[in-house]
């Protein structure tokens, strides 16, 4: 039997340079898709998945990140005087302990803003969420991961099929036995040199991770850029775990970009009810 994934980190520290003059005064994270910041749509994904604590992994300059989820008493005082429906804030609001917040000093990588959240991972099963990647599916895609690793168990990482020749953007594996959209992890490689990739599956931002990986993290060995890469931890616990990457169905986003910031507003737009169809009218006369 599998122990339950209750805990998801979200690494959130970073500047968001891609995103400037944007990010110059609030986080990337407060980035709007639509009518909702980018860490809403990971909170939600991570709810709908069975998530009980949500772990932010801030640096300075991110405080409103807390206080995005925090009761806003003045505002919600003021619209129940007006008659205004709080039903619109209902998301944004956490319960009680719901959100833990730990800092990550320096940018040292992905691996160490993970390694951050050890003391309140503790010794059970986790998932890591990067809200900037925007992954839009039904169940949303950690929900699909959690059903599969309630069936293989041990470390479970989403996977996506791009072009041979964005490989060497991403973290990408290598692939063993395919069972309908699982496939068997025989290796991984972070940000492989153009022409060396084992595959074209790479890995979007969505993981499920046994505790050990941080024993691996303690060692604090740096990688690809001179950086402490969640990838090279994960990759020394194959063969010692079960490890899998499940094909997410579904569609994924790069809000990390500028280009595909824009891309994701309109494709959630277009998905709404009430804003879909005049988004509709409007790209038929661009």
């Amino acid at each position: 039997m599998t122990n339950r994934v209750r805990k998801a980190v979200f690494p959130v520290a970073g500047l968001g340079t891609r995103l400037l003059p944007a990010t110059k005064s609030i986080p990337k994270e407060m980035v709007t898709v639509v009518d909702r910041p980018l860490i809403q749509y990971a909170v939600d994904e991570a709810r709908e998945a069975g998530i009980e604590q949500l772990i932010f992994v801030t640096g300075r300059g991110k405080a409103a990140l807390d206080d995005y989820f925090d009761i806003g008493f003045e505002l919600e005082a003021t619209m129940r005087d007006r008659g205004k429906s709080l039903d619109s804030l209902a998301s944004s609001r956490s319960g009680f302990g719901e959100v833990v917040s730990v800092r990550q000093q320096q940018p040292l990588g992905l691996g160490h803003a993970v390694w951050c959240a050890r003391h309140i991972v503790g010794d059970e099963p986790f998932a890591v969420l990067l809200p900037d990647e925007l992954m839009l599916g039904r169940p949303g895609c950690l929900a699909q991961m959690v059903e599969a690793y309630e069936k293989t168990g041990g470390n479970i990482v989403a996977a996506l099929e791009v072009p041979a020749d964005q490989t060497h953007k991403y973290g990408v594996i290598d692939p063993g036995e395919t069972n309908g959209r699982l496939t068997e992890i025989r290796g991984m490689v972070e940000k492989p040199a153009a022409g060396t990739a084992p595959s074209n599956l790479m890995l979007p931002g969505r993981y499920i991770l046994q505790p050990e990986v941080m024993r691996q993290l303690d060692v604090q060995e740096t990688g690809a850029g001179g950086e402490i890469q969640l990838t090279d931890a994960m990759a020394k616990l194959i063969g010692n775990q079960p490890f899998h990457a499940l094909t997410f169905d579904g569609e994924r986003y790069d809000c990390g970009s500028a280009e595909g910031f824009v891309i994701a507003n309109l494709a959630v737009a277009l998905q709404r009810e009430d804003v879909g169809s005049k988004v509709r009218e409007f790209l038929k006369t661009v």
